[in-house]
């Protein structure tokens, strides 16, 4: 496993390396939002922690430019234990957050828990499980991939996992609740802003029309549900 690290301060860093790297997982290195980003687009990492606060570029902004090219599973590190912090980078298509400081084995605990959910069978689906088909829509779960009518359209991973979500139970109504607890768990902060947020984002980018869109639909006053 290949896991990139990135934060200005190097003391984290050295004991971030100390803590995570072993003889089946290495752990390369950056100090500055514009390394980062030029390390994600030329090599492939498992996974990466990102520091909010850096030089250059902030980390949400890295996120936000990130999920224009790569799924890679990306856990925010924040200084702040506070929710809007925590709601930008969920919203800027990170995967989980650790505030800091931070124990190491919670750290190791989340990257766990996040392969677990971004893996290459998907959280808990068996292999010939793994393309969904329906109507004009595939979903390759095992690599995170959307193509509507044969043309791939890229999203992030939470946007997949709400469209996997609802495409696999088409016509079944979701609350945002519901929602929340099944794609990010039932300790996540961001409420039904966060479900909202980004059953926008994806209609933005697999509807023709956003305003009046073909998939994803709203049944007023009670969530969201798949038009199969």
């Amino acid at each position: 496993m290949k896991v990139l690290v990135v934060d200005d301060e190097k003391a984290i860093v050295k004991g971030l390396m100390f803590g995570i790297q072993d003889d089946e997982t290495s752990v390369y290195c950056a100090y500055d939002g514009e390394e980062a980003l030029n390390m994600i687009r030329n090599d492939d990492y498992d996974i990466v922690l990102l520091d909010v606060m850096l030089p250059k570029m902030d980390g949400f902004e890295v996120c936000k430019m990130v999920r224009e090219f790569s799924r890679v599973p990306i856990i925010m590190l924040t200084a702040k234990n506070d929710d809007e912090d925590k709601i930008s980078g969920l919203n800027c298509g990170a995967d989980d957050y650790v505030t800091k400081p931070f124990n190491i084995k919670e750290v190791k605990a989340r990257i766990d828990a996040v392969l677990r959910r971004t893996g290459a069978t998907g959280s808990g689906k068996k292999d010939n499980d793994n393309v969904l088909e329906i109507s004009d829509i595939r979903l390759e779960r095992s690599n995170k991939r959307l193509y509507i009518a044969g043309r791939e359209v890229y999203i992030t991973i939470k946007e997949f996992e709400v469209l996997d979500l609802l495409a696999s139970n088409p016509g079944q109504v979701y609350s945002r609740d519901k929602l929340l607890e099944l794609v990010w768990g039932l300790d996540h902060p961001g409420g039904s802003r966060t479900v909202d947020v980004h059953v926008r984002r994806l209609r933005e980018k697999i509807e023709t029309d956003p305003g009046d869109p073909k998939y994803v639909q709203t049944k007023w006053g009670v969530g969201y549900y798949f038009n199969g």
